[in-house]
């Protein structure tokens, strides 16, 4: 198993060069192809009837499209360098929904976690909620700034679940590739959730695997993911990720909000 397409989404700011080099090097890794991806929210999406808009004014959005558009794939192209598999693939609409729409493309998908300061164009910013839940691919969530996965060092943040037995396959060949897997389980069940098994699983797929279980009720579970992955130089985090709908708002377990807003290092999640 090996992944064969990396896209990622960009946009012009000051953390886009960090994420593409980031998914360009994933894609060296298993000699994938990189796929660049964005799209921008003129002011004109959501109108039906264009003859009510002043026509200066739609011109001129569409010439902006146009150029942010253009910024954003030589943001693209500089830091992908001289990649020959590498594609760009952009659209003037909304960013979420073209995203779940190209991502029949790829095997993986990385995104960014915004930071406080990050100079960008809202514009061209995806819902990391809807994409989780909706995209039916492994999302690999990057820190601010941050330019390489070594992935040397893995955490496995395991809950006896469909969607964490879906994360567990889904960053297999990553996991195949590190020099140790910690599958770790957190909270007063800890023993009761087969990490023993998963690491059992693992091991016949070639996978260094260990378990390291915590029967802790401390609530911040998350806290105790990220200080294991400090005290172990591990470099990203494999989970589940949980939520249902509230008709138009995703609704998430505590550990899956903390991991997509404030994870430290990389996070690879599926739904």
């Amino acid at each position: 198993m090996s992944y064969k397409s990396v896209m990622v989404h960009v946009d012009p700011g000051s953390n886009a060069a960090s994420r593409v080099k980031l998914a360009g090097g994933l894609a060296d890794r298993f000699g994938a192809e990189l796929i660049g991806i964005a799209a921008w929210r003129a002011n004109l999406v959501g109108f039906t009837e264009y003859e009510s808009l002043d026509q200066r004014w739609v011109e001129q959005e569409s010439e902006l499209a146009s150029d942010k558009l253009m910024e954003a794939e030589r943001a693209f192209r500089e830091a992908s360098g001289a990649r020959n598999a590498a594609q760009w693939r952009s659209a003037r609409g909304l960013p979420t929904p073209f995203l779940l729409e190209q991502a029949r493309a790829a095997d993986l998908i990385v995104v960014g976690r915004q930071g406080d300061a990050d100079g960008r164009d809202e514009r061209f910013d995806i819902h990391i909620d809807d994409a989780l839940m909706d995209l039916g691919r492994p999302i690999l969530i990057a820190p601010p700034g941050l330019e390489e996965l070594y992935a040397e060092r893995i955490i496995v943040a395991w809950k006896n679940t469909r969607e964490a037995r879906r994360a567990v396959w889904d960053s297999l060949p990553l996991l195949q590739r590190a020099e140790e897997v910690i599958v770790t389980t957190i909270g007063k069940d800890a023993a009761h959730q087969g990490a023993d098994d998963v690491a059992g699983y693992l091991k016949r797929h070639d996978v260094p695997a260990t378990t390291k279980l915590s029967a802790s009720d401390d609530p911040d579970v998350t806290q105790e993911i990220f200080a294991l992955s400090k005290r172990r130089h591990a470099d990203l985090i494999v989970a589940g990720g949980y939520g249902h709908s509230r008709v138009r708002e995703w609704v998430f377990g505590g550990v899956t909000r903390d991991l997509l807003r404030k994870t430290p290092v990389c996070c690879l999640m599926t739904h």
